[in-house]
């Protein structure tokens, strides 16, 4: 609804004219101020950008990293690898447990984001983790993470037709590089280790598809209405148990996997537990990440994490390797780099052409000149 106060004298018929927004308008009625930005019980807010940056990578890293060595864990256990769908079950039954115990220690309690966001995102939600979770029975665990880091295109391409952003040309070199190096990753696992499946394949790219869209359905749903991370841990991921359940009922693979897993209860509910509890922490970072910074940098900080949970997997599991894998990686991490520097060009300032090809010949003069001395 909108209202106009009119100001000044009659004849001139002079007035200001106040717009209210109207209750039709697609403007969240929560977004009033800046609100306090929590993380794990840390308010970001109280610091500067640059530790904010810092403690976000540093949650994504550490809480990341163990999550993906207790995942490689559980799927390592004899007999587990078809009941990748049952564990992404216990994983959301376990987020959505988590999320309510947070939401329940914040004050303010409201739902902001409207369900039928959250069947969306819970939807994309089960897609990305269930499918992901499902392919490691076909795929070996660095193969699996290499194609889970190809999703920087992917989420660009979202960027574009969810939210109509435009990327410069690091932003697109940095894609690029990226994939080239994971695309050399895979081709020299699948020289040395041809472990390959074309349903593991299939799975994990579509895991990329849905997790493209997901960061950025949620990074405008977020802006947008100005939801909480534990608003949007809590409802989307019950939401996506419902799913899961559902669909394990409907093609009976819940009986025989609770009966496996009744069997060896510590190796999959306790490692399944703590599995959770890092990912529950880590997927808080992503979404301060996805708020302050943006799906694009949340995608960029998490890549650089799947790059270092496929060195630990070399390390903590005995694998085959070539120096591919290195030259694959360096290739990578120069993406990252160009990323980086695309969002920190004032302050990253790199010499151009011209300037280093005028640092070249100055040098050259000051040699001969003291070959002359």
């Amino acid at each position: 609804m909108s209202g106009k106060f009119g100001l000044g004298n009659y004849s001139s018929r002079k007035h200001i004219s106040i717009s209210v927004p109207s209750s039709t308008e697609v403007m969240s009625p929560h977004i009033k101020s800046v609100e306090e930005l929590r993380v794990l019980g840390i308010n970001l807010n109280s610091f500067n950008t640059p530790t904010q940056f810092f403690i976000c990578v540093a949650g994504v890293f550490l809480f990341y990293l163990i999550y993906g060595y207790l995942q490689e864990l559980i799927f390592s256990v004899e007999g587990f690898k078809p009941f990748g769908w049952y564990l992404t079950l216990v994983q959301f039954g376990f987020y959505s447990l988590f999320g309510l115990v947070e939401l329940q220690l914040t004050q303010d309690k409201r739902r902001r984001i409207p369900c039928k966001t959250y069947m969306i995102i819970a939807f994309l939600t089960v897609g990305t983790m269930g499918l992901s979770n499902t392919s490691l029975g076909y795929l070996n665990y660095p193969t699996q993470v290499i194609f889970k880091c190809c999703k920087l295109i992917p989420v660009m391409i979202g960027g574009v037709f969810i939210q109509g952003k435009r990327y410069n040309v690091a932003d697109v070199s940095a894609a690029l590089c990226m994939s080239l190096g994971l695309i050399w990753f895979t081709l020299a696992d699948s020289k040395i280790a041809p472990n390959f499946n074309v349903t593991g394949v299939i799975l994990i790219s579509l895991a990329l598809c849905a997790d493209a869209a997901i960061g950025n359905v949620q990074e405008k749903a977020m802006k947008l209405h100005n939801g909480t991370n534990s608003e949007m841990v809590l409802y989307s991921y019950s939401i996506g148990f419902v799913y899961i359940l559902m669909g394990l009922l409907s093609v009976g693979g819940l009986g025989p996997a609770v009966s496996f897993c009744s069997q060896h209860p510590v190796t999959t509910y306790g490692y399944a537990f703590l599995f959770s509890l890092m990912g529950y922490f880590g997927i808080s970072f992503v979404l301060a990440l996805i708020k302050l910074y943006g799906a694009l940098v949340a995608v960029t900080v998490t890549t650089g994490r799947k790059a270092m949970t496929i060195v630990l997997s070399f390390l903590f599991f005995s694998k085959p390797f070539t120096f591919q894998y290195v030259w694959g990686g360096l290739l990578v991490v120069f993406g990252i780099f160009l990323n980086v520097y695309s969002k920190n060009k004032d302050k990253m300032k790199l010499p151009s052409l011209a300037e280093l090809r005028k640092r070249v010949l100055s040098g050259r003069k000051v040699r001969l000149l003291s070959q002359d001395v």
